[in-house]
């Protein structure tokens, strides 16, 4: 089976994830952004499709690639600022799933750019959902250490999983 890993990471939390999941598959599997998609996508059996979490679903990078993807299995993978437990993070990933003929998904919790953080807190008050709070200060704070050694180690499983559904 011929497989493939092609992600779009904006913090480098994303590609982290893909390089875990393709140490897992068979050697040699390429690893490679979206940005750097190679012609011949659709001769992929398997093809691992990660994104960074924007407004609710895959960013639009992610979402423009996503549309095009034919190939028979399709396993989605994602990093948000939120842990994978929240339904904001489910929800997301079931957005970016929506209408793809995939094999599995797995998310995990990434660091947020300090940019972006800064502007939420510029453009919504406190109280609001996106504003400052203690809350979301100790959101950011847990999310600053991820993807961990466990969230890797977690996609590789996968990764494996998704290998073994195939078998």
């Amino acid at each position: 089976m011929k497989s493939i890993v092609i992600y779009s990471s904006l913090t480098g939390n994303t590609k982290q994830v893909a390089e875990a999941i393709t140490s897992a598959l068979p050697k040699g599997t390429p690893c490679v952004s979206m940005k750097e998609l190679p012609s011949d996508i659709a001769s992929y059996d398997l093809v691992f499709a990660g994104f960074w979490v924007d407004k609710g679903t895959a960013n639009k990078e992610a979402r423009d690639v996503l549309a095009t993807l034919h190939n028979p299995h399709i396993a989605l993978f994602a990093t948000a600022g939120v842990p994978p437990q929240m339904a904001h993070a489910k929800e997301s990933l079931i957005n970016a799933a929506n209408c793809l003929p995939y094999l599995g998904t797995f998310i995990c919790q990434g660091k947020v750019d300090p940019k972006v953080i800064e502007m939420m807190y510029k453009m919504f008050p406190k109280g609001h959902s996106h504003g400052q709070s203690a809350d979301r200060d100790a959101r950011h704070k847990q999310a600053a250490v991820h993807p961990n050694e466990d969230d890797c180690k977690a996609a590789q499983e996968f990764a494996k999983d998704i290998l073994t559904k195939l078998n």
